[in-house]
């Protein structure tokens, strides 16, 4: 399987990278196909004893050394307390102390929403945010549902992803669809709903990722690895699409000429619908037409990874990521979490969701280092 497909491209980012890594030909953070185990080179003394709030000062003014230049050492619960002080100080900011006081600005995303009207009231103010002031989809989430009392500690807003969450991804509304050898979701090609819906979700992923809340959801990698921007291939279709990866493989393992008459088989891809009918497309023009041989094989495969994973779902997939991106854009999640580490950002491990908790950032020491930056250490 190595070999058969080239690498990935890889992003450039200001942060410097190790020279190992450099020598080795290897992104710590974007190649996902690497042969190298890149959870190796987690250290775990520098990810106990690490003062975060210390490496995030170094890290944002410049001024010093920071672990954070060099995320793939630090383990992922780590990290994301690096994303809390990101946060609370883009909150801390993004407020002005006097309209604060004279207007009653709110320095949280405050967020009141209908329990029978989840979805309308959640897009329709999540929207207006993200084209009038789009850095409060940063700040700490705040929900109220309308009609009762209560102050938000975070059990609302746990109450409110699990309700929200639950209705997106009813199968009555049919967006995404069950990987039948996997269980796990994927978007539905033939869905009806609206793009505004795909949105959404897209950007309660990020908002969850900011407000430390654990969703409950199953999506195969591949998908954070086209959030964080990377090309999938024949391998990432093996794991999110067993039986179609593993038989696409073996065409390509194939070592006699007579894979014709052997697979018979077309450029065409064949995909399920709504009500379970078999639906074809041409992944070329007239592709029905044009048998696969030993000679055009790999090109076959490339085309049929390509649209089940990209193409098919291109409309849905281009909202879900905008939303996200809506949320994380401007933030150091892309440059500090590999595709695997945001995973388990979102939908949590036994490990990481014990860490998170006993790392958690106090009152105190976020106000002070907040007001570190914002008195002039900062950027």
């Amino acid at each position: 399987m190595n070999g058969l497909l080239s690498g990935r491209p890889r992003s450039r980012r200001p942060e410097p990278i190790s020279k190992l890594f450099t020598k080795l030909g290897i992104d710590p953070l974007w190649d996902s196909h690497t042969n190298i185990d890149l959870s190796l080179f987690y250290n775990d003394n520098i990810s106990q004893e690490l003062k975060m709030d210390e490496d995030y000062i170094n890290y944002k003014s410049g001024k010093g050394f920071a672990f954070l230049h060099y995320p793939f050492v630090l383990r992922p619960h780590v990290k994301s307390v690096g994303l809390q002080f990101d946060n609370r100080i883009n909150m801390n900011r993004s407020v002005n102390p006097f309209l604060l006081l004279m207007s009653g600005e709110y320095p949280y995303l405050k967020l009141v929403v209908k329990r029978n009207n989840l979805v309308e009231d959640a897009l329709t103010h999540l929207e207006m945010v993200a084209e009038e002031e789009p850095q409060q989809l940063q700040r700490q989430l705040y929900v109220e549902f309308e009609g009762e009392e209560g102050v938000d500690e975070g059990g609302v807003s746990k109450e409110f992803f699990q309700l929200i969450i639950a209705e997106l991804f009813n199968p009555n509304y049919g967006m995404f669809v069950d990987i039948e050898d996997t269980r796990m979701l994927w978007f539905n090609p033939e869905s009806f709903e609206v793009d505004h819906n795909y949105k959404l979700i897209g950007m309660l992923l990020g908002l969850a990722v900011y407000n430390n809340i654990i969703l409950d959801i199953r999506f195969p990698t591949v998908l954070y690895q086209k959030l964080m921007g990377e090309q999938p291939d024949i391998r990432d279709l093996i794991l999110s699409h067993p039986l179609l990866g593993s038989s696409l493989q073996q065409l390509l393992d194939y070592p006699d000429d007579d894979v014709e008459d052997v697979f018979m088989l077309d450029f065409i891809a064949s995909t399920t619908g709504l009500f379970g009918e078999t639906i074809t497309h041409h992944l070329v023009e007239g592709g029905d037409e044009i048998p696969v041989t030993s000679e055009n094989k790999h090109d076959f495969v490339s085309k049929y990874v390509d649209y089940v994973l990209n193409t098919s779902i291109s409309k849905q997939f281009d909202q879900f990521k905008k939303g996200f991106d809506m949320v994380a854009s401007h933030s150091p999640l892309k440059s500090w979490f590999r595709p695997e580490e945001l995973e388990k950002l979102i939908v949590g491990t036994p490990d990481l969701d014990f860490k998170r908790s006993s790392l958690w950032l106090d009152t105190t020491t976020v106000t002070r280092q907040t007001q570190m930056l914002s008195n002039g250490s900062g950027r």
